[in-house]
């Protein structure tokens, strides 16, 4: 019985030793796997951002605007003028402002959407396997949710830059001291509620979509992973539905962002409806720029979900070496 006594905590000893050894390998694994989502969203954001530029400025020019007469030919009119007017660079104006905000943005955005995925994974019991519908919607819309929250008032001034004329704003710090100093810090939150409210739906069906067309790509060609060009058509499919589901919220957001530089108050995401409805009709009014969003959302949409995934299979094929997909 003495042997017995003394053989059992040595036995014990070796049986915790490995689990404690293998600890900070764990967590030193999962530092690179945040870091790596950070790197890969924000290249995906920035890449997608700065493509889709001179259309993003027109959509935000003609949604601040009380015009009717719009049209794709008319946006690309618009773009045509403002180059002839102030030059080619001046197509990109704002898109300074853009970066700041969007790669910050993307960087949450894709990280949160891959913990939540983990988080909602252990709970659903779906641990290395895909989620199902429910739960696919939900990481979407909270990584969406998240990211928003942190980067509103960079929102705020991209939007202020994209709608007045150079002269205004000097630069994205001058954004924020003149709003500070002449509107009140409030002003740099004015329109979050619509833009949390059009967040939900946008960020919850685009990685809905993205995420359930790779499923189901995967499913029926066999192919573990889908090609660069067929990823692109998944992103486009996503940023179709997401933002044509949002659209209102956000031709809503733009006007209270803008209202204090374009001559109007806007003091409730109801009233602001009500008058662009009003003024402009249902469809002419919250709708405004959709059928140029249709050309703008899917390419930005489909190149950043696509920059995304190649860049954390290049990633992790550089840690770990190939063999390693998402």
């Amino acid at each position: 019985m003495g042997n017995g006594v003394r053989e059992g905590p040595v036995e014990f000893q070796r049986d915790v030793e490995p689990v404690t050894a293998r600890i900070p390998a764990e967590d030193n694994h999962e530092k690179k796997k945040v870091l790596n989502s950070l790197m890969s969203g924000a290249l995906a954001g920035a890449v997608a951002k700065t493509a889709v530029a001179p259309l993003d400025r027109t959509k935000i020019m003609f949604q601040g605007s009380s015009r009717t007469d719009l049209s794709p030919q008319e946006a690309y009119r618009l773009i045509y003028r403002t180059y002839l007017n102030e030059g080619f660079w001046s197509l990109w104006r704002g898109n300074s402002a853009t970066m700041v905000r969007v790669i910050p943005y993307a960087a949450i955005q894709f990280c949160a959407h891959e913990e939540y995925k983990q988080i909602l994974g252990n709970y659903y019991g779906f641990q290395g396997k895909a989620l199902t519908p429910f739960p696919r919607f939900i990481a979407g819309s909270l990584a969406g949710t998240t990211a928003a929250m942190v980067t509103y008032p960079l929102d705020m001034v991209r939007a202020r830059m994209a709608v007045t004329p150079k002269e205004m704003y000097s630069s994205i710090v001058h954004v924020f001291i003149r709003i500070s100093r002449e509107e009140g810090l409030k002003t740099l939150y004015r329109g979050f509620t619509p833009t949390i409210l059009g967040v939900i739906p946008y960020a919850g069906l685009s990685f809905f979509t993205y995420e359930t067309l790779k499923k189901l790509h995967a499913e029926h060609s066999g192919k573990a992973q889908p090609s660069p060009p067929e990823r692109l058509l998944f992103g486009a499919c996503a940023g179709l539905i997401g933002q044509s589901a949002s659209y209102p919220l956000d031709v809503v957001r733009r006007r209270m962002q803008t209202a204090g530089v374009l001559g109007h108050t806007y003091s409730s995401i109801l009233l602001t409806m009500q008058e662009i409805v009003r003024e402009e009709g249902l469809v002419r009014g919250l709708y405004k720029g959709l059928s140029m969003n249709w050309v703008k959302g899917p390419i930005a949409v489909g190149i950043s979900f696509t920059t995304f995934d190649l860049t954390q299979i290049l990633l992790r094929k550089l840690q770990h070496g190939p063999g390693l997909e998402r």
